[in-house]
């Protein structure tokens, strides 16, 4: 049986034991309350999920420009970090591990969130498309970056990650996937830099790197997000390969817990003669999990070919709060509906 494998516990590292090898994908919801601080819901909500190896929460916001989408939850203030308490204790006490995911939107956001002011940016290239959850809103150019202000986003970044420990998170897993700031560091489409910050792999790579080394002092315990072929909110380059190839050979000096795969359908790709997540193994030697729409038996059999070490579940999670033991015991499963994405139980 495929299943068999899940169950199995994983050494994430020499500190870290997961009690099996599903893991919860982060998925955002919009569902903080209006200071961006998780709410009591929100921590029954990761609690009930807890049977998990590792849970890895929805994108907490960085900073103030931050901000993509309505109601996402933070991490840079006092207030954000007691409420963050409450989820990590909850999750603690019915036996659960939890990484904090940390981000910043970049240019996928818009001046309505930003206090009126324009979207930071690799370079000043506009997202073209209506900003989700708005009626008409159209994204708007963005600004590109001062050196300045990218070393702050590295210090907004090395400040989430310090408060994540103080939230008693057991580490933070860097967004640096499906189009959102780092990742538009990471193609050419979005970074069109001629500094130190862009024009080649290693300069535009550069602002990963920079935040892995700063974060990995906050605390012990560091994933990161990568989606290298993945074109949410960005145009395809052939170049990008290039810098995806550089970025993975250098990740493995790094000492991660992981590389997470940034996929919603982690299917074959011609152009690799592999899937994403095979892409990654194929060139990070260390602990990667897999995801984009594997199910139970698909996730199994990625673990059994030796494709990744595990599996982040999204949707079938929030559908089915006891997936694991309904998996276990081979019990249906409750089928997703977009609707459950505004409920929390």
């Amino acid at each position: 049986m495929t299943h068999n494998i899940l169950f199995e516990p994983y050494q994430l590292n020499q500190n870290m034991t997961l009690k099996n090898r599903i893991v919860m994908a982060p998925m955002n919801r919009s569902m903080a309350d209006d200071n961006f601080i998780p709410t009591s819901a929100m921590a029954d909500y990761y609690a009930r999920r807890a049977d998990t190896g590792l849970i890895i929460t929805e994108s907490l916001m960085i900073s103030t420009t931050a901000q993509g989408y309505p109601n996402t939850p933070a991490i840079y203030s006092p207030e954000q970090v007691e409420g963050w308490k409450a989820v990590t204790e909850k999750v603690h006490r019915n036996g659960g591990k939890i990484f904090a995911q940390i981000w910043h939107t970049g240019r996928v956001s818009h001046p309505i969130y930003l206090n009126g002011e324009k979207p930071l940016a690799p370079s000043a290239v506009p997202l073209k498309g209506r900003v989700p959850r708005t009626t008409d809103l159209q994204y708007e150019t963005p600004r590109a970056m001062t050196s300045e202000e990218i070393e702050k986003i590295i210090s907004d970044f090395t400040h989430a990650a310090a408060n994540a420990k103080k939230a008693g998170f057991d580490g933070v897993e860097i967004h640096a996937a499906n189009g959102y700031l780092l990742d538009q560091f990471l193609h050419w489409d979005t970074n069109r830099r001629t500094d130190e910050w862009g024009g080649t792999p290693e300069n535009m790579s550069r602002i990963l790197f920079e935040v892995i080394r700063k974060v990995k002092k906050e605390i012990g315990h560091v994933g990161v997000r990568l989606s290298p072929t993945a074109y949410l909110h960005l145009d395809h380059d052939e170049r990008d390969i290039h810098v995806s190839d550089y970025v993975l050979k250098h990740l493995t000096e790094y000492d991660l817990a992981y590389v997470h795969t940034g996929m919603f359908e982690d299917n074959y790709q011609p152009h690799l003669n592999a899937t994403v997540t095979q892409y990654i193994k194929r060139l990070y030697k260390g602990t990667v999990i897999a995801c984009g729409g594997y199910s139970a038996d698909t996730g199994g059999k990625a673990l059994i070919d030796g494709d990744a070490d595990l599996v982040a579940i999204g949707r079938p999670l929030i559908a089915n709060p006891d997936y694991v033991i309904k998996v276990r015991q081979q019990l249906p499963l409750v089928s997703y509906d977009v609707k459950m994405l505004n409920q929390l139980f």
